[in-house]
């Protein structure tokens, strides 16, 4: 990675006591922000922690000091500097007067979507989800350049604070040939994303801190006329999106559906449940957890139903490692469905027989026990398609083999109710010893939750 703080042209903005201080200071790539608060000491924030910079305290000289050789603070108490990517963010009190600034440091880092660059190619649209100060304005700029310059797009960013693009007319290089539409207002985004997709013809759009209903809707607006988006929103996990309801039309929309007896009897569930209205605006979900560990949902449509059943859904972490390698996992993840809501409906577990005793496979083992850990696993499939097999299974780092002999098999794979009905076959595997695993029949996302 790269990167082009443009530091120089911040500090020298600010009192020269803080500038002397910070130009010594042995961490300065590392420094995130720097705050000044009146009457108090001003304080340096880096990745390793906060340190005071000097024993003299923030005057209103100093804060006037630095107010007057920068750009004119918006509604939203943010300003810039002309040509670079910093924010310099104000308190007031109650009279309106400034007393106390956040200067946030800009950077444009080249080569930080290295890990998920296949993603992009993809041409499905993505959404960002990460808490405050992870560096999700960051990533979304680099991936404006790449988009526009490495993949030729045309690209249009919905610049609502000049945080992506900085605070000037000419947009910052770090964006590459992507062009950037500032927003007057912030309530008035949604209305630039809309005027954006009908006036100059983007094949992409970018958008940062998706916050409103009426965002929301646009999103999907646009998402809905063929435009591939990016974009980011506050939240930890995809959890948080179902439970925030402005922001849920993002990955569908969540609705209440009533059951008639006789589904909920077949479902195995309650009455009233949760389920996804439409389609998602978004297909792929990225899970920031910090700078160099990512948690992709590859098929968000998958992962909410999964969540609102309160099943297991498959998530993949892709982690950049020192050497600039990246580092892929898949984790197996189960949600409470209770925490999302008291009725949600709930589905049956995968079982397996041993001893003539049918056993919840969650509340055992899964087929990584330490029986099964060997490098090559037989498999005799009953009721299962064959091709839907082998193309999960090839996907395996471990050795798969297909029998169409029981006593040879190390396992038995079957669909649940055609097993419940062989009882020949239940004795026959108890006699030789032979784990069952019950899946739903030809579901490829059930057999791959059963053998990650």
């Amino acid at each position: 990675m790269a990167g082009d703080e443009d530091l120089d042209k911040l500090l020298e903005n600010l009192p020269f006591f803080i500038q002397e201080h910070i130009n010594d200071h042995p961490n300065k790539e590392k420094l995130i922000e720097i705050v000044m608060d009146l009457g108090r000491r001003p304080e340096a924030r880096f990745t390793t922690g906060p340190e005071y910079l000097s024993q003299k305290i923030i005057s209103w000289q100093d804060l006037d000091y630095t107010t007057k050789r920068i750009s004119k603070f918006s509604n939203e108490n943010r300003a810039g500097i002309e040509r670079t990517l910093h924010r310099i963010s104000c308190i007031r009190n109650r009279q309106f007067i400034i007393n106390g600034l956040t200067c946030r440091i800009g950077r444009a880092i080249f080569g930080t979507i290295s890990s998920v660059r296949d993603l992009l190619e993809s041409e499905q649209s993505i959404l960002l989800l990460g808490k405050p100060g992870v560096g999700k304005t960051t990533i979304i700029r680099e991936i404006a350049r790449v988009l526009s310059d490495e993949m030729e797009k045309r690209v249009i960013i919905i610049d609502t604070s000049n945080e992506i693009a900085g605070d000037s007319d000419i947009p910052h290089s770090g964006i590459g040939r992507a062009r950037r539409m500032q927003v007057a207002k912030t309530e008035l985004q949604h209305q630039v994303m809309i005027e954006a997709v009908e006036n100059h013809m983007p094949q992409v759009i970018i958008i940062d801190e998706i916050g409103t209903e009426l965002e929301a809707l646009a999103a999907r607006t646009i998402a809905e006329k063929g435009v591939q988006l990016v974009g980011t929103t506050h939240g930890n996990c995809l959890e948080n999106l179902i439970k925030n309801p402005p922001l849920s039309d993002l990955i569908g929309g969540i609705q209440y559906v009533t059951l008639s007896d006789d589904e909920a009897k077949r479902r195995g569930t309650q009455k009233s449940i949760l389920e996804r209205k439409a389609y998602p605006a978004f297909q792929i979900v990225i899970e920031i957890n910090d700078s160099n560990s990512w948690t992709i949902h590859e098929n968000v449509k998958d992962s909410i139903d999964s969540l609102l059943k309160g099943n297991f859904t498959i998530t993949q972490i892709r982690h950049l490692s020192s050497n600039s390698r990246t580092n892929i996992k898949y984790k197996n993840c189960q949600t409470n469905s209770l925490s999302l809501i008291k009725q949600l409906g709930t589905i049956k577990n995968p079982i397996f027989c041993k001893n003539d005793n049918w056993i919840s496979l969650n509340k055992s083992r899964s087929i990584q026990s330490k029986n099964l850990k060997s490098k090559r696993l037989v498999v005799y499939l009953y009721s299962l398609s064959n091709n839907l097999v082998r193309e999960v299974i090839n996907k395996m780092p471990l050795e798969f083999i297909i029998t169409k002999e029981l006593q040879h098999a190390s396992i038995i794979l079957g669909s649940r109710v055609h097993l419940s009905r062989n009882n020949k076959l239940r004795m026959l595997a108890k006699k030789n010893n032979i784990l069952i695993y019950s899946i739903e029949p030809n579901n490829l996302l059930s057999i791959l939750k059963l053998l990650v």
